[in-house]
């Protein structure tokens, strides 16, 4: 499959191969349309550095999937890219496979944060460099029909029994029902979480009362029957409900559309046992070619500093309204003079890293069918639970054989 775009960034781009091939960089990334000029702005930056003038970078985007199988292709048949910008997910292949190396020993991996870091780290080491911190759900809200956020779950359904049913909205809530992604907050709220390791940790009274909660809130019919995140997505955009639980990666686009009226706030406390949703948390990430070596790997690993130091960090939180991955950024003042950002932090703060193991997948993939099947009514939950985890399993088996 081709990419779907590429760019030089050099002098003479095109004419023909660069007097020192040490000096050419090749990047893939799988990054939205809007945020490529800020890449673009990143890499150019760096190419005016002092000395650099004759460096070439080679930018290519793909779709993520499309990214996943190019990378893999290109790997086995000896001519990978230098650097990928990718989610983490995909690290677990990549370094089983021997598709990228270890960063340990090339950057500073503490001046990161834990959790964005821990999504890439397997094995004892490290397998990414984050570039931004999180891909975490939150809770967005429109402010004309819901001035405060609801803090607890309990106060959420008390707005949906009573306030919502006067308001000009089709529902009160809604969220990518029966995706998986969605349901780990809640699973962290009762103390469970999908995976132990590389083990699945399925059959158990937390995932079944997880479960159990998302199917009540359907029954109670505080969401709608079915929606998918095209759904959810369109609800808050048409300002057809005043809840939504929806991905950092859509705040800088929901306050193009909704301006002022945009709430984000942290999932609310489960009151049945008085703790926090906890959700997934990666980014994106710098991962470096284990095809890269001498001078090629020192100019890699000098860009990725770059463009993951201070001053970009903020860059990139004020143009792309994402959370640096720099822990000592934590509290600067772009996040705190920002609500919407202030409040993505903190929601990020109390999450933890999506697993990069390659059972993970297997994990997802056990569970999607069962949990659509619950909140169709054609299964009961217990059932489904225990299903999950045999099926899980069984799929991680076959992976290993």
């Amino acid at each position: 499959m081709l990419p779907a775009a590429g760019l030089c960034l050099a002098a003479g781009c095109g004419v023909g191969a660069p007097r020192d091939p040490d000096r050419r960089l090749v990047v893939w990334e799988m990054e939205d349309a809007a945020v490529a000029p800020y890449i673009d702005s990143v890499l150019k930056a760096f190419r005016g550095l002092p000395g650099n003038s004759d460096v070439e970078i080679v930018r290519t985007h793909y779709h993520p999937e499309d990214l996943r199988q190019q990378f893999q292709t290109a790997s086995i048949a000896g001519n990978p890219p230098d650097l990928l910008i990718s989610q983490s997910d995909p690290a677990g292949i990549y370094s089983v496979s021997g598709f990228i190396m270890p960063v340990d020993g090339l950057f500073d991996l503490k001046r990161y944060n834990k959790a964005a870091v821990g999504a890439v780290s397997q094995g004892g080491k490290t397998w990414g460099v984050p570039i931004s911190n999180g891909n975490h759900l939150m809770l967005f809200y429109n402010k004309k029909f819901a001035p405060k956020p609801p803090r607890t779950t309990a106060e959420l359904f008390d707005f949906c029994d009573r306030k919502a049913k006067s308001l000009p909205i089709d529902h009160c809530l809604a969220f990518f029902l029966a995706e998986p992604y969605w349901l780990v907050p809640w699973l962290g709220a009762f103390g469970g979480w999908p995976m132990d390791g590389r083990a699945p940790t399925l059959d158990t009274p937390a995932a079944r009362q997880a479960v159990a909660f998302v199917l009540d809130l359907k029954r109670r019919r505080y969401v709608p029957q079915e929606c998918d995140y095209n759904c959810a997505d369109a609800l808050l955009m048409e300002r057809k409900v005043a809840f939504v639980i929806g991905g950092d990666w859509a705040m800088s686009r929901y306050e193009s559309q909704l301006k002022g009226d945009l709430g984000v706030a942290m999932l609310p406390r489960l009151s049945q046992t008085g703790k926090r949703p906890v959700p997934m948390v990666s980014g994106a990430y710098f991962m470096l070619s284990s095809k890269l070596q001498g001078p090629k790997l020192e100019l890699a690993r000098r860009l990725v500093e770059f463009y993951t130091d201070e001053e970009n960090q903020i860059g990139q939180a004020k143009t792309l309204m994402r959370l640096p991955a720099v822990a000592k950024l934590n509290k600067a003042k772009v996040i705190m003079d920002n609500p919407n950002l202030r409040a993505s932090m903190e929601q990020l703060l109390v999450g933890r890293p999506m697993p990069m193991a390659t059972e993970m997948r297997a994990v997802w993939d056990a569970i999607r069918p069962l949990y659509g099947r619950v909140l169709s009514g054609q299964m009961p939950v217990d059932e489904a639970v225990a299903r999950m985890q045999e099926d899980a399993e069984a799929k991680i088996r076959e992976m290993n054989e």
